[in-house]
């Protein structure tokens, strides 16, 4: 399956745009928690819908079981945790939810996870892919936009 990921923050909407067309992935799916952020003009939840379909033709799904919660978001990014903290409880949350069982693999196929990052690097929606891969068989290649 096909994956891709990308981030809104330190581009312009003309490049994240391009780079999701490129993609030629069919689903954005967003994995923030809050998906009305101030961070980028083109990032709110309604515009996102709106652009990602008129100008690529890719339908928007936000999807906020795979998201951190507040209170281990507020730890790492408020409050200046470490990644490796981070990581682990945002992994153990991935499997409290049991999200290899609510997200449907056909959902994932063709698909581009969204969050605020400009890079995968010490972002959450590698951790999704991370987590799910582990338990589908490492069935999804990711490529990060």
């Amino acid at each position: 399956m096909k994956v891709a990921t990308i981030g809104f923050t330190q581009t312009s909407a003309k490049h994240f745009f391009d780079r999701l067309k490129m993609s030629g992935s069919e689903k954005l799916i967003d994995v923030r928690l809050n998906n009305t952020s101030q961070l980028s003009g083109f990032a709110k939840a309604k515009d996102l819908e709106y652009f990602s379909w008129e100008l690529c033709g890719v339908r928007y799904i936000h999807e906020p079981i795979l998201a951190p919660t507040q209170k281990i978001l507020d730890a790492f990014k408020k409050q200046k945790g470490d990644w490796a903290t981070y990581r682990v409880q945002f992994l153990d949350l991935m499997a409290t939810r049991s999200i290899e069982t609510k997200v449907r693999m056909d959902v994932m196929d063709n698909s581009c996870l969204l969050c605020s990052e400009a890079r995968p690097h010490n972002c959450h929606r590698s951790l999704v892919c991370e987590y799910l891969n582990t338990k589908w068989g490492s069935s999804l290649n990711v490529v990060h936009l």
